[in-house]
């Protein structure tokens, strides 16, 4: 195993719980802006539509995945930049 592959694990995961962070502040704010007052409800919230369970599981979904990549992507390149090779 590639010894920036193993720097970067710890790395890795202390990003990946950032992004998770980061994620669900910028669905709230996306929500919100959206004309929603309260947070996005679950999928077991018995008082909204399915409509709105599936506009949220899918804005979730796509902000989690997108700030996920955009952390991961920063995180290998600031490795990359520190030990010269690419975490991978």
């Amino acid at each position: 195993m590639k010894a920036s592959k193993i720097a970067y694990k710890p790395v890795g995961g202390a990003l990946g719980a950032l992004s998770g962070v980061v994620a669900g502040a910028v669905v709230k704010q996306v929500w919100a802006k959206l004309g929603h007052d309260e947070e996005a409800p679950d999928a077991t919230d018995e008082d909204r539509t399915w409509r709105e369970i599936l506009l949220a599981a899918t804005l979730q979904g796509a902000i989690f995945a997108a700030v996920k990549a955009a952390v991961d992507r920063g995180g290998a390149a600031a490795t990359k930049r520190l030990t010269g090779t690419w975490p991978g």
